[in-house]
């Protein structure tokens, strides 16, 4: 286990040999379940836990392998754990209440906090996935947290982009941006007082909607106690828009964006959610072949008004 130096592509990528040993849905048994071997029988709500077999660990050992200056290598210390929503196994996120899904927005920021305030975690990096044709190992619903001793490229280029918008206009990109879609209208999917929902201009996903709290906010940690229940109520919306467009459990991918916590300034970034979800159509997989995989070039074969009109109109309205 450790990490490698892609000279090419100037990013770090993640080695580890052991993960390829993970179960894969065992029947009969779900280490997620109350009374389970990790698990507390009753008392609780939603749980982080360590994962059992994770890309990252504090305790990381020194690479097994010879680099150098050209290949490098480090240690892959930081951390991985499994953020359980419920006890219940036949469930989904769309499927719980505000308030439980609330407590989910609780326990990842609190992780957040805790594990950002580590000096060699640089960033948290919340995320679900949700689906057998996602690559889901375990049906139970839950999400997981890296914690990364080192910032994301796409994350790097997010900050990046930002940074030079603020420094050129005094603003905040995704604030602009925001008030660009409220405008427009076309593009919202629906939003409440305090957080919006909508498929970007730019989407590179057929329904690949962003979620945003409205007033400039860096992190989990900025949100007031009202806009996380806002926060539950609009992915909520959402989730269950997903679930009724094809009547079926939705599969996504669902990413947190926030701040870095390497202890620098973050004024320019804004926290937001964003989904990649595999469908086109009913029944059709939008993959990411040879040119989008090849050339980092994204190809909609839609428009993102037409998919986001799609969304509006799914209940709930």
């Amino acid at each position: 286990m450790e990490i490698r130096w892609d000279p090419i592509l100037a990013q770090w990528i993640i080695v580890a040999g052991k993960r390829g040993k993970r179960p894969l849905l065992p029947e009969g048994y779900c280490p997620f379940c109350p009374g389970s071997e990790e698990v507390p029988e009753k008392g609780w709500t939603v749980l982080s836990l360590p994962n059992k077999f994770p890309a990252l660990r504090p305790d990381a050992p020194p690479p097994d392998i010879k680099y150098d200056r050209l290949y490098r290598c480090k240690p892959a210390k930081g951390v991985c754990e499994v953020i359980v929503y419920t006890p219940q196994h036949n469930a989904s996120l769309a499927d719980l209440s505000v308030e439980n899904i609330k407590a989910v927005i609780d326990l990842w920021t609190s992780r957040f906090e805790e594990l950002g305030s580590l000096d060699y975690v640089k960033y948290v990096f919340i995320f679900e996935n949700k689906g057998r044709i996602i690559g889901v190992t375990l049906d139970h619903p839950h999400g997981q947290l890296y914690a990364f001793p080192f910032i994301p490229t796409l994350i790097r280029r997010e900050l990046a982009s930002s940074k030079q918008y603020w420094r050129r206009t005094g603003t905040c990109l995704f604030c602009t941006i925001i008030q660009k879609e409220q405008k427009d209208e076309v593009r919202v999917v629906c939003e409440n007082e305090d957080f919006i929902c909508f498929l970007p201009f730019f989407a590179h996903w057929p329904y690949g909607v962003h979620i945003y709290p409205k007033r400039h906010r860096e992190a989990l940690t900025d949100l007031t106690e009202t806009e996380k229940v806002s926060f539950a109520a609009i992915l909520k919306k959402v989730l269950l828009k997903f679930d009724n467009l094809f009547n079926m459990s939705f599969p996504y991918m669902m990413v947190l964006h926030q701040r870095p916590t390497d202890g620098k300034p973050y004024p320019y970034y804004h926290f937001h959610v964003e989904f990649y979800p595999p469908y086109r159509e009913k029944n059709k997989i939008k993959y990411f072949a040879s040119v989008e995989t090849g050339s980092g070039t994204v190809t909609f074969d839609y428009t993102p008004e037409m998919k986001a009109k799609e969304l509006r109109e799914t209940p709930p309205v």
